[in-house]
């Protein structure tokens, strides 16, 4: 009879820990989902209900490989953008308990709205469907798209006929390129590389493979050290100029209450990144340290005036001077405007 009281007593104590288990896990959970819109900045901390709190001996925040047992946001773990992380609990009871959850986290500072004044307009072939721009003199370098007509050409700004041509095979669609030196990079959409070409010629020099966090080719930059890459995603990965293949680093995108993705042709000017994102009228300015968005161009009428279905977009950013130069697929204009 005693044993059977003993394994009673020892029955009631394991159905008592298995419902407070659960009621940490469930307020944890409840906690984790109403902050996910709200987000968090660096530097906030994690304010764990108190049921958590009055029953963990221990909590640790694993990220991958990496583990903090930190409840504050820190850069040092957490990125901008959302962050897939696991609470590990030990309770008071000697329990082991897990939850994965999403951390989101926006910029501290709202993105500043960015003012400009239209100052030129130049002619732009309107057949071509723009993925890369770029200008070094009063020189167009541009990459254009879609299987079947993709192509890199050049041509004097004021001006549409090509001086120079290199087509793509029919089963490539090319995406953005960037000026590296005496080389020109060409991103492709799906084949999963990229081309090198000599910047002089346009003859291609070499392919590279992406690296295996590159889900595809969208935007492509060039900060005078590393490639920049956009793959659709709400990441930018910086790659090694010498070796496109070798990710050196990635960031994610975010501003204050948001995160952003599809993020589209890129250019690196004085220290900032300039990206389109994908049928939206906007351009983001792009802290390349953090990926906090910055800065935010709202080039809503020059869209309507150039947009007539889905694939019209503003889709081109180039810097002559301190003027920035924009446009979009199948538009017949390029844009100079003078920020202000």
């Amino acid at each position: 009879m005693k044993n059977k009281i003993i394994v009673g007593f020892a029955a009631l104590l394991l159905v008592m820990s298995c419902k407070n288990d659960d009621k940490i896990l469930t307020s944890l959970a409840d906690y984790n989902s109403s902050m996910e819109t709200a987000g968090y900045h660096f530097g906030d901390k994690l304010d764990l209900p108190k049921e958590v709190l009055d029953n963990a001996e221990s909590i640790t925040i694993s990220f991958g490989e990496k583990e903090s047992k930190s409840l504050i946001v820190d850069p040092k773990y957490f990125m901008l953008g959302d962050n897939a992380i696991t609470f590990n609990i030990k309770t008071k009871s000697g329990e082991n308990l897990y939850q994965d959850a999403t951390i989101n986290v926006y910029s501290k500072a709202p993105e500043q709205n960015l003012n400009y004044e239209i100052v030129a307009e130049y002619p732009h072939d309107p057949k071509n469907f723009v993925q890369g721009f770029q200008i070094e003199g009063n020189t167009i370098y541009e990459s254009e798209g879609q299987y079947g007509s993709s192509r890199l050409i050049t041509y004097k700004l004021g001006e549409t006929t090509p001086i120079k041509e290199t087509k793509q095979s029919d089963d490539v669609f090319s995406e953005g390129s960037t000026i590296a030196g005496d080389k020109v990079y060409q991103l492709t959409w799906e084949n999963k590389k990229g081309f090198v070409y000599d910047k002089n010629t346009l003859s291609l020099v070499s392919e590279f493979a992406y690296p295996d966090m590159m889900v595809k080719g969208w935007g492509l930059t060039y900060d005078g050290k590393n490639l920049i890459a956009s793959d659709g995603t709400k990441n930018l990965y910086f790659l090694d100029v010498k070796d496109p293949s070798k990710m050196v680093k990635y960031i994610s995108v975010a501003g204050n209450t948001s995160v952003y993705d599809q993020l589209n042709e890129l250019e690196y000017y004085k220290g900032f990144i300039y990206a389109n994102v994908w049928q939206k009228p906007i351009i983001l300015k792009i802290n390349p340290a953090n990926g906090e968005v910055v800065g935010k161009f709202d080039f809503t009428d020059l869209t309507k005036q150039n947009t007539k279905g889905s694939d019209d977009v503003l889709n081109g950013i180039a810097f002559k001077g301190d003027n920035m130069l924009v446009t979009g697929k199948n538009w017949s204009k390029i844009y100079e405007v003078a920020i202000k």
